[in-house]
């Protein structure tokens, strides 16, 4: 019969390495939080709703007129491992103000909040990392 020894190091790195993926989630949920934010903020700053709607200007964020993009912008875990997250914009015409049409120039408000967002990611995410190891 074999021997087998070591188990409680190696079940102890497993804990360790799911605790890391665990608090890697964490800090890309809290970093997609702060994109749909930034999103959201971008599209509802200064616009007029309703009657009075000035729409933006091409390479501008849209405006809100109906509130429907900015309320459909969410945040979701998407898998554990690797630890992925998404922000997604689901109003249908998102794309189309997004990166522009034929017809209408582009008007983003997710690669902007983004962009303002990925140092802020990637040291978030790196002391996630740096915690966890401390820890073990």
């Amino acid at each position: 019969m074999a021997k087998i020894t070591g188990v409680s190091k190696h079940s102890a790195r497993l804990k360790s390495m799911r605790e890391v993926a665990q608090r890697v989630t964490a800090s890309l949920y809290a970093a997609g939080q702060d994109i749909e934010i930034d999103a959201e903020h971008s599209i509802t700053q200064g616009s007029i709703s309703g009657r009075g709607h000035i729409p933006s200007l091409p390479g501008q964020p849209p405006s809100a007129d109906t509130h429907t993009l900015d309320r459909m912008i969410e945040t979701t875990i998407e898998a554990q491992n690797p630890p992925t997250v998404h922000v997604t914009s689901n109003a249908p015409y998102s794309a189309a103000l997004e990166y522009g049409t034929s017809r209408m120039a582009e008007r983003p408000f997710m690669r902007p909040a983004t962009e303002k967002n990925r140092k802020k990611v990637g040291r978030d995410v790196a002391q996630a990392v740096r915690v966890t190891i401390r820890r073990g």
